[in-house]
């Protein structure tokens, strides 16, 4: 069918133009910067054939080395060290290896993912930039079903881009070297696969023309999150919070044993997560490393941070233990728990998390007992043993409608709370929500919605008063009960 595969490619490719117009549309100076980059270079090609060749192989050796940085991914087991796996790779330079490449480089490699391809991505429609940074420009489209997927693909306008033009003078093989961290990262993702590492989809790997076209265009297809908001976080409820920092343990306590081995993230920053349906996920894997720190003495294995240093053992086999583990648990702390956990935790888990926190802090806890810790709260939290000092006669001081809801409320807020028009809580029981209700002057009633959390637990509305009821088959209200006006006796 050599008429399909033509009609395909070119479908291919038509996309590609389609989807550079429409993110040229919302960055700046595109065709200026572009043209400058390419005419620079055909005068140096013409001015000094010989520099040129020098650059050219100077070039050649660095795309070499990416693809050496590449290739242990996709043979590495996890039954020996990084270390003795290196020192026998450096030796061989077998054909397999190319063979690898080549899956990576022209898109054949899907036994481990969707079947989103090139021809996925015809008719499809830009939407927005989602980011853009040194390397790689992420853009949200939506197929030709409607479905909104990711794309990452190289900046053009990157600095890596710009820097490597500037050294080498051929924008076609810088656009090779620049493509090799979307490539690790296809690798990673199809290694790396956890509900906590954002879904790979598909890639796509097309040759923009020949020499003297624009050369190979690789694009990842990733499921599509939203960014990670720290400000709107630290605003949400505090089981939303734990939700982020627990999802976070579980990621980190997978990439302790995955199948590469112990995984540093050593690009830590809330812009390298997403939350899709509310679960967190880690959406960058480029700067990621499975690489062991080999070691002689203690001092060799120091974690340096911006307020803290920690000096780790030196293992017999030379290898500093548990570094990778130990750098993403404090950097879990600092750039996480610090600013979500604490704040308004229940009373009934305070000293839990603060336990966690020093034991995180201070590095004293190995993965393993962290997400313990982790999962001890998710456990209590879900079950109400935290609740089981509050009295059964709590509820008594309330009358119960069943099937039936609201109307005309006069409201009040509350914080933090899952409406900003009035105070939406989630509570164990019917008692918890009576203690609340309790405890705020404002409340004289609350309803259970039937609504749930991700964590079961039920909504509950808090009001001051009500104009009436009406017929809801799914809430309760709860009323408190007026006491009789105590006679004063002479």
């Amino acid at each position: 069918m050599p008429g399909m595969g033509h009609s395909l490619r070119a479908a291919a490719l038509l996309a590609f133009v389609v989807l550079s117009i429409l993110v040229s549309l919302l960055i700046s100076s595109v065709q200026q910067f572009g043209a400058g980059i390419y005419h620079f270079s055909n005068a140096t090609v013409a001015g000094d054939e010989e520099e040129f060749a020098s650059l050219h192989g100077a070039l050649i050796y660095q795309l070499n080395q990416r693809r050496k940085e590449i290739i242990p991914l996709l043979l590495f087991d996890g039954e020996e060290t990084w270390e003795s796996f290196y020192q026998r790779d450096q030796t061989q330079d077998s054909p397999m290896d190319y063979s690898l490449w080549n899956e990576i480089t022209h898109g054949s490699r899907k036994a481990h993912m969707d079947e989103m391809d090139c021809q996925s991505l015809v008719d499809m429609q830009a939407v927005e930039v989602l980011g853009s940074g040194y390397t790689k420009l992420v853009v949200k489209v939506n197929l030709a079903g409607g479905q909104p997927v990711a794309l990452k693909l190289v900046n053009e306008q990157g600095i890596d881009m710009g820097k490597c033009v500037e050294d080498f003078k051929d924008p076609r093989g810088c656009r090779e070297l620049v493509s090799y961290k979307l490539k690790k990262e296809i690798v990673l993702l199809q290694r790396l696969q956890h509900p906590n590492v954002i879904k790979l989809k598909g890639h796509c790997a097309v040759d923009a023309g020949g020499r003297g076209g624009e050369g190979e265009k690789v694009t990842v297809i990733l499921e599509q999150g939203n960014p990670l908001q720290m400000i709107q976080l630290l605003q949400s409820p505090w089981e939303d919070r734990f939700r982020v920092c627990l999802d976070l343990v579980r990621l980190l306590h997978f990439l302790s044993q995955s199948p590469l081995g112990s995984v540093a993230l050593l690009d830590f920053q809330p812009r390298q997560f997403v939350t899709v349906s509310g679960e967190l996920k880690l959406t960058d894997l480029d700067d990621a490393s499975a690489e062991e720190t080999s070691c002689q003495t203690h001092a060799d294995c120091t974690l340096q941070f911006p307020h803290r240093n920690f000096t780790l053992p030196c293992s017999a086999q030379g290898v500093c233990e548990g570094l990778n583990e130990k750098r993403n648990i404090y950097n879990a702390y600092r750039y996480f728990f610090t600013y979500l956990l604490p704040h308004q935790a229940p009373p009934g888990f305070t000293h839990l998390v603060d336990h966690i926190m020093n034991s995180t802090g201070e590095l004293k806890a190995d993965i393993n007992h962290t997400l313990e810790a982790f999962e001890h709260i998710l456990l209590l939290y879900k079950s109400g043993l935290h609740l089981d000092n509050l009295p059964p006669s709590i509820i008594r001081d309330y009358t119960v409608m069943r099937g039936m809801g609201t109307s005309g409320d006069t409201e009040y807020r509350c914080w933090p709370s899952y409406s900003q028009q009035g105070c939406l809580l989630s509570v164990h029981s019917a008692r918890e929500a009576a203690f609340i209700c309790n405890s705020h002057s404002q409340c004289n009633s609350f309803t259970l919605t039937g609504q749930k959390t991700w964590t079961g637990r039920l909504l509950a509305s808090f009001r001051s008063s009500f104009s009436h009821l009406v017929p809801d088959g799914t809430s309760e209200v709860y009323v408190k009960k007026t006491k009789a006006p105590e006679t004063s006796t002479v």
